[in-house]
């Protein structure tokens, strides 16, 4: 069985509701998984926008959200899961606020998509120091992917 990612919250590739954007609460949406392969030491995962700032054009791609080293036992991320609440040795990377944490989709222009893409590592990555960008993690995770499971939701303001 291979590594999947669901949320309750919303189906793949099928609008994100209100509650986990700018336009809601800003909540993370609860996240589970399934089909952990052998020999898995720990997740990372990695939230993002690559419509920024405008899908018909986009320029750059939107980090939302970096967590890294969940322990391997962990199959959950509740909804709107803070620092605190994340399981015991769990880190956060800097989202492109500058801030670290999630920050749901907020798109200037457009139905954007947002990619949750959740990664078995056969390694914990440890500190990565203070700042930790979703390069750093992607360059520390290289060569250490077991699988790799992806949900995209999508999300459009209202106008």
């Amino acid at each position: 069985m291979p590594l999947t990612l669901l949320s309750p919250a919303f189906g793949s590739r099928a609008a994100i509701p209100p509650q986990y954007t700018c336009d809601g609460d800003d909540a993370s949406p609860s996240l589970g998984w399934s089909g952990v392969p052998p020999h898995t030491a720990s997740f990372a995962l990695i939230v993002d926008d690559p419509d920024a700032p405008d899908p018909a054009a986009p320029t750059r791609t939107f980090v939302h959200w970096v967590v890294y080293d969940i322990p391997a036992p962990v199959r959950e991320l509740e909804e709107a899961v803070t620092a605190a609440a994340l399981p015991d040795g769990t880190r956060e990377g800097v989202n492109d606020k500058g801030g670290t944490g999630y920050t749901g989709p907020c798109p200037p222009i457009g139905r954007h998509r947002y990619f949750f893409k959740l990664h078995a590592l056969d390694v914990v990555l440890g500190d990565l120091g203070v700042g930790a960008t979703k390069a750093d993690v992607e360059r520390a995770m290289e060569g250490h992917v077991l699988e790799r499971a992806e949900l995209v939701g999508t999300y459009e303001r209202p106008a």
